[in-house]
């Protein structure tokens, strides 16, 4: 069976424009770089801000309370922002790896569609297949294996 995305026309598929209406190119993977980088300074900014604020209490009092104060404040913008930088990188990391793996399926569709992949069916594969839709539980309801559009 095909799936529907080799019943396309390929009407200027070279095209900027055709590309962004159909989704056939993905651009998020060019883009999730900037968004990284933009992500990063915004970080960046917030810990300058952490430190910069830390050290006006700093100088606004003069007493040691104020230098007492301000050094949690300081240390705390600091683990702050790089806790933030880890878990911004961890999740551009996790997004670039979805589009990949979206990618490399996208080519093995077409490559099943072309003939050049030839797909085998495994007899677990056979099997499964094969087994009833809706098996009964210990309970003896059947299990729902498709889900209801109503609900």
């Amino acid at each position: 069976m095909k799936s529907p995305r080799s019943a396309k026309t390929n009407a200027r598929p070279n095209s900027v424009l055709w590309n962004l209406l159909t989704l056939d190119r993905l651009m998020t993977g060019s883009l999730v770089h900037l968004v990284y980088w933009f992500g990063l300074g915004a970080i960046a900014l917030g810990g300058f801000g952490a430190v910069g604020a830390a050290a006006g209490v700093a100088l606004r009092e003069p007493s040691l309370m104020g230098v007492l104060l301000a050094i949690p404040v300081a240390a705390g913008g600091i683990l702050v922002t790089a806790a933030l930088t880890i878990i911004w990188r961890s999740f551009c990391e996790f997004y670039v790896v979805m589009i990949q793996i979206g990618e490399d399926l996208r080519a093995l569709r077409q490559g099943a569609d072309t003939g050049l992949i030839q797909v085998r069916v495994t007899p677990a594969a056979e099997a499964a297949e094969e087994a009833p839709a809706a098996a009964p539980l210990a309970s003896g309801k059947r299990r729902r294996t498709v889900p209801d559009p109503d609900q």
